[in-house]
Parts: structure tokens; sequence; C-alpha cells
């Protein structure tokens, strides 16, 4: 079931970040409705990701790195990176989650490519850390998230 969990949510995560680019294209081809539907839906596959990271990170723990120590302090900055690429997205998301639903459109175009990128380089970085801790390299011990971000090891020198 540990090892289940992080493909789900990586999944969901993909399928969250391809329904964002059906919506860009959709707009930039002029089909509000269909965008509108392609961005509701890559908004329900972002929160069903969350809420099954949420589950596993609460109930069974965060998986430590558990390749090389050479490699990781710079997967520690590049999952450092990533959280704060996802943080970032979450919150510019629900912004454009909201001046889309009220018309705000002003500020929806200005801002929409912009939420976009960042929650692609979120999936992405999403994705490469997943592969990081599962597939490229065994997984680590399962801990909290704290200590399984910072047991990765020191930032190296010079970054």
């Amino acid at each position: 079931m540990a090892l289940f969990l992080p493909f789900i949510s990586t999944v969901f995560i993909a399928f969250s970040a391809v329904f964002t680019a059906a919506g860009w294209l959709l707009v930039v081809r002029g089909n509000i409705a269909a965008h509108k539907k392609a961005m509701f839906w890559a908004a329900v596959f972002a929160v069903i990701f969350f809420a099954v990271y949420l589950s596993k990170t609460f109930f069974i723990g965060s998986t430590s790195f558990g390749g090389p120590d050479s490699v990781a302090p710079y997967y520690t900055v590049f999952l450092l990176f990533h959280i704060s690429m996802a943080t970032i997205a979450a919150g510019m998301g629900l912004y454009q989650l909201y001046t889309g639903y009220k018309n705000k459109l002003t500020r929806h175009k200005k801002l929409g490519p912009w939420t976009s990128v960042i929650w692609f380089i979120s999936a992405t970085t999403g994705i490469a850390v997943y592969l990081l801790l599962y597939v490229i390299y065994p997984p680590g011990d399962t801990t909290n998230l704290f200590e399984a971000i910072l047991s990765s090891g020191s930032v190296p020198p010079g970054m």
C-alpha cells in the first residue's frame, strides 16, 4: 500500500497537468466552454492528488531519499524547489479558479499563462520526485514529513 499511493497520486497530478494543457489550448482557440470544463477537471484531479498525498503522509508517513549519499544533497535542493513551485501553483490555481468563476477575466487572462507554467513545473518536478524516490533509486525509510525532507542530505557546497 505504501508504494501504491505515491503512484496513484502521481498519476492524478499528471492528469491534472494534461487537463491544464488542454484547457490552455482550448482557450487559445476561443473555446471558452470547453476550457472551463478542462480546467474544472484539472482542479478535480489536483484535489484528488492532494487528498491521496495527504492521506499517505498522515497515515503511513513520508519516504526519505534512498539513493546514494552523493546525490542526496542535490535531491534535497530539487525537492525544496518542487515544494516551493507546488505551493505557489496551488495558491495561484485557487486564485485562477476564483477569478474565472467570478468572471474577473482581466485578472484571469493576465495570470493564466503564468499559473499554467508554474503548474507544469510543479507537476513535472513532482513526477521527477516520484521517479527518484520509487523508481530510479530504492525507497528510503518511511518517516515523518520533515525528517524525510531533511534527512535527504545537506545542501552541496556552492549551491
